[in-house]
């Protein structure tokens, strides 16, 4: 009897250019989604600094809080 352990998934990973905000700190890499910041200009989670908005090529995530309108 065969199981169906080890399969691949061969869904399809759908990536598209999305926006998004970028901390400008040097020392810092953190960036977030626009569909999931927490204010109209976010300042970065880690390190307090300003964030930039840029785009980059990236997985298709839905975010379906309330907050993010």
């Amino acid at each position: 009897m065969a199981m169906g352990f080890g399969r691949k998934n061969l869904e399809e990973i759908k990536v598209e250019e999305v926006k998004v905000w970028e901390c400008t700190s040097e020392s810092c890499n953190c960036w977030v989604r626009d569909n999931f910041k927490s204010s109209q200009v976010p300042i970065c989670p880690i390190c307090k600094s300003e964030m930039k908005e840029t785009t980059k090529e990236l997985q298709v995530v839905n975010n379906n809080s309330i907050f993010s309108k």
